[in-house]
């Protein structure tokens, strides 16, 4: 991922257009991209001057039942991802999709080992 241009250009830019330079014409002066200097002027307006944190947000839903998800691995290790979904809605009221959830187990450590590929010309395992 790209690095956050300079707040020094950014304020640059917005004192350009705060001078009646267009957004296009500002973004051509200073040598950054135009949809970056539209942006940063719409937010200049709103008062938002600093740029944002790049990267995911940090924040699930998930995280409020953490207790009550991993709860239900230690007490069947075995379970899905399928049945956790549905104790899930069905004992806490929360709705999330599959795929949610293994992200944000994935994001905490949590993985679960398949068995081993079997080779196509066994009938059984041979250990």
């Amino acid at each position: 991922m790209a690095r956050a241009l300079s707040e020094d250009l950014r304020l640059r830019v917005l004192k350009a257009a705060a001078e009646g330079a267009s957004a296009r014409q500002a973004a051509a002066r200073f040598g950054v991209g135009v949809s970056s200097a539209i942006r940063w002027i719409a937010r200049a307006k709103i008062g938002e001057l600093a740029s944002r944190q790049q990267g995911r947000r940090r924040g699930s839903r998930l995280d409020e039942y953490a207790d009550f998800i991993v709860g239900m691995i230690e007490d069947r290790r075995d379970i899905t991802r399928n049945e956790m979904v549905a104790h899930l809605e069905a004992e806490q009221s929360m709705r999330i999709g599959r795929s949610a959830l293994s992200d944000w187990l994935r994001g905490r450590g949590w993985t679960f080992k398949k068995s081993p590929h079997m080779h196509w010309s066994r009938s059984a395992p041979t250990s």
